[in-house]
């Protein structure tokens, strides 16, 4: 499918200044990306994306940056679904595992063979339940592995008044 909006993403302060690098998710890997591969996961509202940075602690948020995308991105797969689930033969299951307690425990976790087999069949990304602690049926992220400036897998930050930061010394 085609994935057309706006979406959204809370960013520590420190690592603003590429908004749309992914390179953070790549340190240690995350839900949907092996460690050492970028990707970028964008809240598709301003609430999921405060409750991912937030991790189920909704009064004790860090400082962020809170930055909006805009998103014109073909070859991506709906898994918020059981007939899309279906359809991308995944499963449930292995999207919600415990990711972080596997890798805490030097295993690979379930959800990143999601990863191994869409990434083969052309897939730039996934639409995706939140798994944040207090995340309800409506909220859902877009996961990338495959996104830049221009089309087919466009993501831009929206920064019309170049407030973001443009190097790390910026904060200093």
């Amino acid at each position: 499918m085609r994935f057309v909006g706006t979406c959204y993403r809370a960013h520590d302060p420190r690592w603003a200044f590429k908004p749309t690098s992914g390179e953070g998710a790549a340190i240690r890997g995350a839900r949907f990306n092996p460690k050492g591969v970028p990707a970028l996961y964008l809240g598709l509202s301003i609430m999921t994306a405060i409750k991912e940075i937030s991790q189920g602690f909704p009064h004790r948020l860090d400082p962020t940056v809170l930055c909006s995308y805009d998103v014109d991105c073909d070859d991506v797969i709906d898994l918020t679904t059981e007939q899309g689930r279906g359809a991308a033969a995944v499963a449930d299951e292995d999207m919600r595992c415990a990711w972080a307690t596997a890798l805490a425990n030097g295993d690979r976790p379930a959800s990143w063979s999601i990863y191994d087999q869409l990434i083969r069949r052309g897939v730039a990304g996934i639409v995706v339940p939140s798994y944040a602690p207090g995340a309800d049926a409506d909220d859902r992220n877009l996961v990338l592995w495959d996104w830049g400036p221009v089309l087919p897998h466009k993501v831009e930050v929206f920064d019309p008044s170049g407030r973001l930061p443009r190097d790390q010394l910026s904060w200093t």
